[in-house]
């Protein structure tokens, strides 16, 4: 019985995990609903211009895979900017090894990025996008290296590296 109860137990959390998606507080809303950005397509325009991870990453709220960016052991020096739109978002100069799968890095560029909170999968988390085209690259958290303490955990396809 009781691993039965088990069974259903963590099926049900996993359903709802994925149901997560749908409800109407998701950071998918937040970031872009109200916003105005200066890069506007539509969602085929999008289609068009990004590959499918791209796509799924920037423009729907999706994550990579864990370890699979070759931008995560990248420590050329130059700017990463949006796959979306070419803003320069990040030097390589705030980049370091998180450890964690992702490109990391402890600061982005002035006004590059914007920010809004993403209660997805009953977490609370700082969402990170681009400021002119709004799409999604990440999150930040307060477990970053100094001088500011913070980690801006991002996903490697949506970032393109452009060497000096």
């Amino acid at each position: 019985m009781k691993k039965r109860q088990l069974l259903y137990t963590g099926t049900a959390a996993i359903g709802t995990a994925w149901l997560s998606r749908y409800f109407p507080w998701r950071s998918e809303l937040m970031a872009t609903a109200n916003n105005k950005f200066e890069v506007t397509k539509t969602e085929e325009e999008w289609r068009q211009i990004l590959t499918p991870e791209q796509f799924h990453v920037l423009r729907k709220h999706g994550t990579e895979r864990a370890g699979t960016s070759p931008l995560d052991k990248n420590y050329a020096k130059g700017t990463y900017r949006c796959a979306g739109c070419g803003l320069p978002l990040f030097s390589s100069e705030t980049k370091f090894n998180s450890g964690t799968g992702w490109p990391s890095f402890y600061a982005p560029l002035e006004g590059a990025v914007e920010t809004s909170i993403d209660r997805s999968f009953f977490m609370t988390r700082v969402e990170v996008h681009c400021r002119r085209c709004g799409g999604h690259l990440g999150h930040v958290f307060d477990d970053g290296p100094k001088p500011t303490g913070k980690r801006y955990c991002m996903n490697g396809v949506a970032l393109e590296f452009v060497a000096e």
